[in-house]
């Protein structure tokens, strides 16, 4: 029994699509990011809702059985996952809806009456299929149960390229004929084209893969709109589409790189993996002591967060050192690169939960003018967005790449657990200059020492 009228629908579907929109508006800064989330949040829900009521719907139990399944599995695992385990986090849930988009596609082939209805499953099929197990290769990288450097053998190009040809015959056969085996062998082609895209990326590359991969996903979802003439799926699937088109881009501008050269730079040497070695050259290393004194007696300090704030979680305690210097009078600023840590925003939302104000994140633009006049540059857990190899080595892979200028400060203050290279794999050279000091250790242990030691100044 539908409970809705037509008119009542699709005012309600407007009214999640705009949802949806300030949703996106509101994850565009730190201080709207929650409500943004919380309406994004709405909107689903109102479309749900509007699913079940204005729709003749059977298995109902089942239904709802496979929805509490899915609620008791995510809820837990997005409450529970670390901040620095978010980007998995994304790949995982992007994948599963890639990979919905296809199999409802495929399922509804039977129901194909037209040439657009055929086109539109053929697309959402194939693009889904990649989007589900590239993601399910990206996950496999970040989480380190495969490696996270690229992955090639001689002739993958050529194999990736038959296999897009082949699927490409696939597609026009399910356009053409409409029969179900060729569009399940446009599913396998899929899938295998999704892994062939991704195993060569390797190194900082993966989060912007997962950016794509998406993107990929909301196209897929809009297409699945088409193919049930839902209007909410083809927004928001819109939405998610150019959106995500609009981050990859803005994340390889930030890397110095093109997309083309992000997913196929592999090839030809390209990728941001570089070796793993440790270098035996020597370095000027400190105690806690030594490094409070500098931050003690500076007039001005930026700390530059990284990955390796995020992994020792760390954001309280390196908040309460800007506290402490701060009430001696010394102006403290972070600068936040676009690429720090995982995703985009990693830094502002791990130092956002430290209470750190948001006027005290300061983008690479705005802050990269101001180090020459720091008297310390306080790098904590980066190493890859500090690098001068990125402005001064042709040939290296994160060549081109725009930096934090930390190198420009007086002082410059590492915290490393070791002399490891960055995720880039690429050796830093501002590690070894005269005016650089190295604490190791883990950061938030390194961190609480320096702060007991400036407290005691």
């Amino acid at each position: 029994m539908n409970l809705l009228s037509p008119e009542i629908t699709a005012l309600a579907y407007l009214l999640a699509a705009v949802f949806f929109i300030l949703a996106l508006k509101g994850l565009s800064s730190p201080k709207s990011a929650r409500g943004g989330n919380l309406l994004g949040a709405l909107g689903a829900v109102i479309g749900l809702a509007v699913v079940f009521l204005s729709n003749e719907i059977n298995n109902i139990g089942l239904i709802l059985g496979v929805i509490g399944v899915g609620a008791i599995i995510s809820v837990p695992a997005a409450r529970m996952v670390q901040m620095t385990q978010m980007p998995q986090l994304v790949a995982l849930f992007n994948g599963v809806g890639g990979g919905a988009a296809a199999v409802v596609a495929l399922l509804e082939l039977i129901h194909a009456d037209s040439l657009g209805y055929l086109i539109a499953v053929a697309f959402t099929v194939f693009v889904g299929s990649v989007s589900f197990s590239g993601s399910v290769i990206t996950f496999l990288k970040l989480q380190e149960l495969m490696t996270s450097r690229p992955v090639t053998f001689p002739g993958q190009q050529f194999v990736m390229g038959g296999v897009v040809l082949v699927a490409l015959v696939m597609a026009y056969l399910v356009i053409t004929d409409g029969a179900m085996n060729w569009a399940v062998a446009l599913m396998i082609l899929g899938l295998a084209t999704g892994v062939l895209v991704v195993l060569p990326v390797g190194g900082a590359d993966v989060p912007i893969v997962i950016s794509l991969l998406n993107a990929l996903t909301g196209l897929a979802v809009a297409a699945s709109g088409l193919v049930l003439g839902n209007t909410l799926l083809l927004v928001g699937g819109t939405l998610v589409g150019a959106s995500g088109t609009i981050l990859t881009l803005e994340m390889a501008k930030a890397m110095g790189r093109s997309v083309s050269n992000i997913i196929f730079g592999a090839f030809k040497g390209g990728s941001t993996a570089g070796s793993t070695e440790v270098s035996d050259r020597p370095v000027r290393s400190g105690s806690a002591e030594d490094v409070a004194i500098l931050l003690g007696y500076a007039n001005k300090v930026i700390i530059v967060p990284g990955y390796g704030l995020a992994v020792a979680q760390a954001q309280h305690t390196i908040a309460e050192l800007r506290t402490a210097l701060e009430s001696k009078g010394i102006e403290v600023d972070f600068a936040i690169h676009p690429v720090a840590g995982r995703m985009p925003g990693h830094m502002n939302v791990l130092l956002a939960e430290a209470n750190v104000p948001y006027e005290a994140l300061l983008e690479m633009d705005e802050v990269n003018p101001q180090f020459k006049n720091a008297d310390v540059a306080l790098v904590v857990g980066a190493n890859d967005v500090v690098n001068p190899a990125a402005k001064t080595t042709q040939g290296s892979p994160i060549y081109g790449m725009p930096i934090l200028d930390a190198g420009e400060a007086q002082q410059v203050v590492f915290l490393k657990r070791s002399m490891r290279p960055g995720f880039a794999g690429i050796e830093n050279d501002l590690l070894y200059e005269p005016n650089t000091t190295l604490l190791f250790g883990d950061a938030k242990e390194s961190l609480t020492k320096v702060l007991t030691a400036v407290k005691a100044l």
